[in-house]
């Protein structure tokens, strides 16, 4: 799962906050449009939206690696599917950007997980 674009509208005068986003999933290009309850949550709906999963938001955390107003973002993701626990990290100036990054990875590293204790991992 890669991200190719995303875009947010959010502040006083667009509620709810929105998100368009487009991901590749198994090489297929999806879009999709979302709202929630603040700009974090719009997006990760639409990534809910165009790949379906039931992997739990356990912790999100932002910070910022560099100082002043143009500072590098790392947000820390924490998802938990089945007993299954994943971190996942994103980096960008942009903290929407670096958002979705991180729980695009903490998702990649679940899909992997899914398929080494699938039944016919486990067999081989």
């Amino acid at each position: 799962i890669q991200m190719v674009s995303l875009e947010v509208l959010c502040g006083t005068k667009h509620q709810p906050p929105e998100a368009e986003l487009e991901l590749t999933v198994d090489g297929e290009l999806r879009s999709c449009h979302a709202t929630g309850d603040g700009p974090v949550d719009a997006a990760f709906n639409c990534v809910k939206q165009l790949f379906p999963h039931n992997a739990r938001l356990q912790l999100y955390q932002v910070h910022a690696v560099t100082g002043g107003t143009d500072a590098q973002a790392e947000v820390t993701v924490r998802l938990e599917e089945d007993g299954r626990t994943v971190n996942g990290a994103g980096a960008d100036t942009d903290t929407m950007v670096a958002s979705v990054k991180a729980y695009l990875n903490a998702l990649n590293k679940l899909l992997l997980k899914r398929q080494k204790t699938a039944p016919e991992a486990l067999s081989a």
